[in-house]
This record gives C-alpha cells, structure tokens and sequence, in this order.
C-alpha cells in the first residue's frame, strides 16, 4: 500500500488503498443481475442479488519479494508496528528477508486475465492469487504501468466469472456504489457509498493520469485494486487511493477509484501490446484563473495556458506558442489542465487534432500530429546592480548575468531579470514568486533590465501577469495588486 503524507489544515495522508474497474474484453457474457436488485427509483432494501453477481469475480492478491536489510528486529511480529509498514511485513533473518504485500483484482476476461494496481505487485518475485471459491494460482505479469497505476496479471484458469465493464463517463454524483476487496486481510468485504465527486486529481500517482471518482463507501489497505460496481453490478471503478488522517490508515469516507473507461484503454493496451502508448503534444500548460483571464484580456477564466512549448515537439511544429490558450480539442471544450492532459495521453500517437486556441485576442484553429509520450517524459515532464520594485510587487529583482544563469541552471541565451528578495507581506509573495525565480514577461511584455520591468509595471490595472522560469519549467503567475 502506498502512502504519501501532506502538511495541511486536517494534516491528513494520503495512502493507497483502493478501487479499480475493469472491462470484459471478449469474455463470455456475465450472468445478469436480478431486475428488481439494482433499480434507481423506488425502495432498495438489499443489495444482496449485486454482491452474489460481483463477488465471484473479485480476487485476493499476495505478492512478495526478497530484499536485503542489515538486520532483523524482533519487533515486526508485533501488531502494534505493522501499520508502519504500509501492508509490506519484512520477514527473514541476517542479510536478506521476504516483504510481503496484500491487495484485491478484479477478473476481467473468463480466460484468467486479473486487473489490479500497478503498486500492489511493484517489483514482486511472486504473485499469487486466490479466488473467492477457496482456489489459489500463481500470476504472471502481463503488463504494468506505472503512470496509471495499473497492471494485467495472467493466471491458468478457464471458465472464470467477469464483470460487466460500466460507463463511467455515465456515473453521477449522488449515485450509489459497493467496494468489493480484502481489506486488512479480514477477507472479501463488500461496503457501500455513494459517489462523492469526478474527475478528482490527487497528485499521489507517478505521472499523475488521473480522473478519480471519489467515494465514501469504506475501503482500506488491501482494497487497492479491488472492485467499485454501480447498484447493476456493472464495473466502474478500481479502487487505488485513500485520505486518512496521518500515521493511521484508516478510512474517513474519502476514497478514490480509476474510472473504468481510463482502466479500459490501458488495459486493452496492455493485453494488447504489453505496454501502453500515449499521446503527447510537447507543452506545459496551466488552468486560466481569474487573474490569468484579466491580465490576457479576457472576459472569463476558460480553457488551458500554454506556458511552454518544447523546441522541436509536435506542438512547435504545429506553431503553438507560449501565451497561447487551447480553448477546444476536436470541437470539445477544454475544462481544465488534467482533463485535456488525460484527452490527450488517451489519442494514440499519429492521430491529428484540432486545437481551437486563442492568441492576441483572437481565436484560430491549429492542427497537430500528436508523437508518443515515453515513460520518462510521462514520470517527470553586470554594472547590474538590482531594483527594489516592493511598492507595487514586493521583490528587488537584478538582470540575469551569465554567472547566475549557471547557477540557476538555466540554458545559455535565456533572458530576463532575477528575483532575489521577496517581502513576506506583499503581492508577490501572496501568488506564490520565489527567490530565484527568472522573470521573463510582464503583462506580456518581455524584460531583459530593471528598467524594462519598472515600464511594463506602469499599466493600470488591478493585477499583473508574469511569466517565470523556475526549476527549468516555465509559468505564469498572475499577482494581485489590491
């Protein structure tokens, strides 16, 4: 299970923990569920006809692997410390020992092919799978992919009861749904919610594809790759992450699950192909925020920024500049940056889009041949003294000279003015400029002085619009003036 904390208000963690979907993909058929077991409209009193249907095709996944440690502490046999652990319990003595990992699958076709998550069976030597009726296989991997956070595993079995892959473009928040998995090894559990949010991104995932529904039924360590399914029985969710408060664990009714129709693609790539292929136009952008919209003109905060684009990628071939605002793919609106990051992975490489953007004001449609995006990209993607601008932005900013631009690592070439004060209390600080930002723009204006920016601050207006350099990634920052 995997686990990442975060420093907030409610100080709470984020884990693993979690709901998954899968897809059918030439299965026999599944059994229907009973008519009157899953109805929108009028009383439900049990959902006991669902879980019969669901249940069987719900699995428990053990994987393990050998790992080198310098010693063996007594203490892991305790109870009290294996919360720790994030439901891998080191085993063994002296210079090596077994670290074990729990979670749940989904069967996906009748021939023994499993969706699961890619981190329940992260680098394991051995997987092993137990059905519902007491059966036990050993897995193989079909495929992983981490960006995802999913994977294919293969058992020798025919036969084997399937779920119906849903719609999950269809769920509605409010809808109810059940999570099936082994949670805490207790063994298969059912529990039911309802749907709390879409299209959630909680920044957990390598690669951060991500479009989670977000639910309350309960799940815990050991749900990850388990089953979210409507009232109909029908698959619409894995589930893969959890909130719970820090060092616990534990479920708070704040629980995310990989829509079936993302699961769908990948999954089909990886039966398919053994990997997955994606989509990518070789740009940085940003959401249009209030400020963002004001200092572009704008009537209203619509479409994605374009904040970079990448010499010599699709998007540079294709004349996208930086400053641009994509308002439409293909004829849809652009909601925000993960959407259409998530639209874009999604369109295979080769395939040409039309981008509807909007540059000085005025709106044109560009055309772009998507390329593939790697695994790497989709993990990371003098006399010159300075000026004091803290009356109206709060920094004291200096030219870039040569010996600065190495240690910012920045490219030969680059122009623009340094930051290197920013008062705690003022504008800038609020949006978020740091020290060491590179300043290149100003409402649009380059500046290569001090001078330059002192006259681009000039124009009235209630904000400023800056486009900065930091840590090699370009973006822009809209700074209130009020």
């Amino acid at each position: 299970m995997r686990r990442l904390s975060v420093v907030s208000v409610l100080a709470l963690l984020l884990t693993a923990a979690a709901c998954n979907r899968t897809n059918p993909g030439g299965a026999s058929e599944p059994r229907a569920v009973p008519s009157g077991s899953a109805s929108r409209t009028g009383p439900l009193l049990s959902y006991a006809d669902t879980v019969d249907h669901v249940a069987p095709a719900v699995v428990t996944i053990r994987s393990s692997q050998r790992v080198r440690t310098p010693q063996q502490f007594p203490f892991f046999d305790d109870p009290t410390f294996r919360q720790f652990f994030g439901g891998r319990v080191p085993r063994g003595n002296g210079g090596s020992q077994v670290e074990e990992s729990l979670g749940s699958g989904v069967i996906v076709r009748s021939d023994g092919y499993i969706l699961t998550n890619h981190h329940v069976i992260d680098g394991a030597e051995k997987i092993q799978v137990d059905l519902s009726d007491r059966r036990t296989y050993s897995a193989t991997v079909v495929g992983s992919d981490p960006p995802s956070d999913l994977a294919v595993l293969k058992i020798g079995a025919r036969g084997l009861p399937v779920l119906e892959l849903g719609n999950s473009d269809s769920v509605r928040v409010g809808d109810v749904c059940l999570a099936v998995g082994n949670p805490l090894n207790v063994g298969e559990t059912v529990t039911a919610g309802i749907i709390s949010a879409k299209g959630r991104a909680t920044g957990l995932s390598n690669g951060s594809f991500q479009d989670f529904l977000q639910t309350d039924a309960p799940i815990n360590k050991g749900n990850s790759g388990g089953a979210l399914v409507n009232t109909r029985g029908e698959l619409i969710g894995i589930n893969s992450q959890i909130v719970s408060p820090e060092g616990s664990g534990g479920n708070i009714g704040i629980g995310f699950a990989i829509p079936s129709n993302m699961a769908k693609n990948v999954m089909e790539q990886l039966i398919g192909k053994g990997k997955v292929q994606r989509g990518m136009i070789g740009i940085s952008i940003q959401n249009v925020t209030t400020g963002i919209a004001e200092g572009f003109g704008l009537k209203e905060a619509k479409g994605v920024l374009i904040s970079n684009v990448t010499p010599g990628g699709p998007g540079d071939k294709a004349g996208l500049k930086t400053g641009d605002i994509i308002l439409q793919m293909n004829g849809k609106d652009v909601a925000d940056s993960n959407v259409f990051r998530n639209q874009v992975a999604a369109t295979p490489p080769g395939t040409e889009v039309t981008l509807a953007i909007l540059r000085d004001k005025a709106q044109q449609q560009v055309r772009v041949r998507l390329a593939e995006l790697t695994d790497q990209q989709a993990l990371t993607q003098g006399g010159q003294g300075g000026g004091n601008e803290g009356g109206r932005l709060g920094i004291t900013v200096q030219p870039l000279t040569p010996e600065i631009a190495s240690r910012l690592g920045v490219r030969a070439g680059t122009e623009g003015v340094v930051v290197t004060e920013v008062d705690p209390m003022g504008p800038a600080a609020q949006a978020g400029l740091q020290a060491g930002d590179l300043i290149q723009e100003v409402n649009r204006q380059p500046v290569r002085s001090v001078e330059q920016m002192r006259s681009a601050l000039q124009k009235p207006g209630g904000s400023v619009l800056l486009l900065i350099i930091r840590g090699g990634s370009r973006v822009f920052l809209s700074v209130p003036l009020d």
